[in-house]
């Protein structure tokens, strides 16, 4: 299988820019070496305009670095790359004490012939589309699902589930100290052809999950960079009075 690929950011109704994101090839390990991974990263960062852009772009840049030129199994250079990108934000915080408090999400995925594998942390979405229908890969780590749970249960209405202020609050994030919450894959999960995998910031929980996917269908066959601008066009038109950043990566997976 080979993977095409896109990434796009808008900023949203925000005058900044928190996001970032990055791919690239990486070398496979073992009876793989042959076959390249490809690495991509997504990160949101929090803190406001300098904080938020710095801490998103270090995680980036470090984890990269590292999962590309480290050696061994997949999970191990994912586990490496995210404590090497959260050291990266605690020496920053370090130099700098007007910069306490800031951090972000992250999330890691490498593509190969095993499949899809990852780690994250906080609450950017990994999203797998095949076959008409979409899946969440990784968990929240934002309060949403534990709303989500009062509100199943009865205790709370679902429109109050839906309007509490409190679902963007994390329970995790890159922020130099220790990460209370991280989600790994245990496993590869294998892709097939025309299977679409997204990574994306937060700000794509303006559309739902069924805008998601019936956006993904009728631009899948154009290709990684339609999809890409389709998502972003359809979470614009939503009008969200106070919309995030927005990023994808979008991972096509096609036949060799």
């Amino acid at each position: 299988m080979a993977f095409v690929h896109a990434a796009r950011a808008i900023k949203g109704a925000r005058n900044y820019q928190e996001d970032a994101a990055e791919v690239r090839l990486a070398a496979s390990p073992g009876a793989e070496a042959g076959a390249p991974l490809l690495a991509a990263v997504l990160a949101d960062g929090m803190g406001g305009h300098t904080g938020g852009a710095l801490a998103s772009g270090l995680a980036c840049k470090f984890f990269l670095h590292a999962f590309t030129s480290s050696s061994g199994n997949v999970p191990a250079r994912l586990d490496e790359a995210l404590n090497l990108a959260n050291d990266a934000i605690a020496r920053e915080v370090a130099e700098n004490s007007e910069l306490q408090g800031m951090g972000c999400t992250l999330i890691g995925a490498a593509f190969g012939p095993a499949g899809v594998e990852w780690v994250s942390v906080g609450d950017s979405p990994l999203f797998l589309v095949r076959k008409g229908e979409i899946v969440l890969l990784n968990e929240d780590h934002s309060l949403a699902p534990q709303i989500d749970k009062l509100a199943a249960a009865g205790k709370i209405s679902w429109e109050a589930a839906r309007a509490d202020p409190r679902r963007h609050y994390l329970r995790s994030a890159l922020t130099g100290g220790e990460m209370e919450l991280i989600d790994r894959s245990r496993r590869p999960l294998p892709l097939e052809p025309d299977d679409i995998v997204i990574l994306a910031s937060d700000g794509i929980h303006t559309l739902a999950q069924t805008d998601i996917l019936r956006v993904v269908q009728e631009n899948a066959e154009a290709g990684p960079d339609e999809v890409a601008e389709a998502l972003l066009a359809a979470v614009e038109a939503a009008c969200e009075v106070y919309q995030d950043n927005t990023t994808v990566v979008v991972v096509a997976v096609r036949p060799d």
